[in-house]
């Protein structure tokens, strides 16, 4: 047999599947019952080494054996989202099932850009389109977007819209006139490297006056738009948060709204994380008033729990998904059926081939209801709730917030650093986070909050135990002797 024949053999697909099941399986038994550390460290020299030396030709090779070879070597080296100990990146640990409906997608290699090359893939995007603006509040029917790769494309195809919509002749003749963003100061970086791609420029990115608590101030807010239009400048988009990436903090969409609508100025809400609270009826007030956004963010692959990556760009104004681009390509767009048209994503984002990125959420959405969506939400914000009030209760921990959501930043301050300086807290933060995460016990991340080092836990697993979050505390003490003693 040859070696296309072997690598086109279903036959061939069938055996390579079921090592791949197996292994998959045990892993899963493994890291969800803690037996296995979180992070699989190694230097990346280290691992880059490792990668390559199975790049090289072998003489002989059994297939079976060499694929399970490399399933276990996939398993063994990476980041265990799957462990309930991984607390850190907004990054889920996703349903499991989920990727068998994505993996159905990879097969059969569906693809996107006009709707005859992947019209079921189309099909699911519009679905979930149709609901996800339901579920923002929008009439079926009167609002619209597109699922792109990941939340910074998002925010990106969102503002090159807002752009466009309020610069019309920019898609052309370029940005003449000095345009801003006006945005919240805990945005995703995103929103500025977002400023640099459209010509706006990152200096153009105005932050936004805040509140104590890390909110917008919708009072500050309307001074500086005023100021910046009787300076003559161009407000692209106000940029407000549903939820800050630092602390978790979700705007007053009510009153930024207010503030953009009697100013003129494009609202663009990045609800990345946040857009799913909307599922949850305990925790959905959070999110009022997101249906006065002119766009939002809203990515799956966070708090819907479905493999990277699905995020969808959604408009109030239907027919904006059509300012985003405008070009035409014949060779793909079929000028003698100008109304399939409504179906190509190609007109509306940045991907000329996409993914199908919808059939993981698609699927679970269409075999467990959206009742699961709002399961996760509310148990992952449970657990920070949890956290905070550990952290509030132990003399050691220092919380910098009231956790809005799922989000938990805080300090390890020992009785023997309390009269420390800022430098040295900053830098004991530092090496606790990197010892922590080092030992495989637990993955935090690390972020600045008013010139302080903080750390940051964020429970993006629902299998993540209060017993877990009780021992954060104790590895950190631990970890924290080593970095003091070293």
């Amino acid at each position: 047999m040859s070696l296309i024949d072997m690598a086109w053999s279903p036959d061939h697909f069938a055996q390579l599947a079921d090592i791949w099941q197996r292994q998959l399986t045990a892993y899963l038994h493994a890291v969800q019952k803690d037996d296995a550390p979180v992070l699989n460290w190694t230097e990346p020299v280290e691992s880059i080494t490792a990668a390559a030396r199975f790049m090289e030709p072998a003489n002989e090779v059994n297939m079976e054996s060499r694929f399970d070879a490399l399933v276990k070597q996939i398993l063994k080296s990476g980041q265990n989202l799957q462990h309930p100990r991984y607390i850190g990146h907004q990054v889920p640990a996703n349903i499991p099932i989920a990727a068998l409906f994505d993996a159905i997608g990879s097969v059969t290699n569906q693809v996107m850009a006009v709707y005859e090359m992947g019209p079921w893939a189309t099909a699911v995007e519009c679905a979930l389109i149709n609901k996800l603006c339901e579920k923002i509040g929008w009439a079926p029917g009167t609002a619209g977007g597109i699922l792109t790769s990941g939340g910074s494309l998002a925010n990106l195809t969102a503002l090159l819209t807002a752009r466009n919509v309020r610069l019309p002749d920019s898609w052309g003749s370029g940005t003449s006139r000095q345009a801003v963003l006006v945005a919240h100061p805990d945005a995703h970086y995103s929103i500025s490297r977002s400023a640099g791609i459209l010509g706006l420029g990152t200096q153009q990115v105005t932050a936004a006056t805040t509140t104590k608590d890390r909110h917008l101030d919708a009072t500050a807010l309307q001074k500086q738009l005023k100021q910046l239009q009787s300076e003559g400048k161009a407000v692209v988009a106000v940029v407000a948060c549903a939820c800050a990436t630092p602390t978790g903090a979700f705007d007053n969409l009510n009153t930024v709204a207010d503030v953009c609508e009697q100013t003129g100025v494009w609202l663009h809400v990045d609800a990345a994380h946040g857009g799913s609270v909307l599922l949850s009826r305990t925790h959905c007030h959070k999110l009022a008033g997101i249906e006065r956004a002119d766009s939002v963010v809203w990515d799956a692959h966070k708090m819907l729990f479905v493999p990277a990556l699905c995020a969808a760009v959604l408009y109030r104004n239907p027919e904006h998904r059509f300012e985003t681009f405008r070009q035409d390509a014949p060779y793909l767009f079929d000028p003698s059926n100008p109304g399939i048209a409504t179906y190509d994503s190609g007109v509306a984002t940045i991907e000329c081939t996409k993914r199908a990125l919808g059939f993981s959420l698609w699927g679970i959405w269409s075999l467990f209801g959206e009742e699961l969506f709002e399961q996760l939400v509310d148990r992952t914000f449970e657990r920070a709730q949890f956290l905070w009030k550990l952290l509030t209760d132990a003399d050691d921990f220092e919380p910098l917030h009231e956790p809005e959501c799922n989000i938990v930043s805080f300090r390890h301050v020992p009785a023997r650093l309390k009269n420390a300086k800022t430098e040295t807290l900053n830098q004991f933060q530092y090496s606790l986070r990197t010892q922590l995460i080092r030992s495989g016990d637990f993955y935090i991340v690390q972020t600045t909050l008013n010139g302080q080092t903080a750390l940051r836990a964020c429970v993006m697993n629902p299998l993540t135990s209060e017993h877990d979050l009780q021992e954060l505390l104790n590895a950190i003490r631990r970890q924290g002797e080593a970095v003091y003693s070293a």
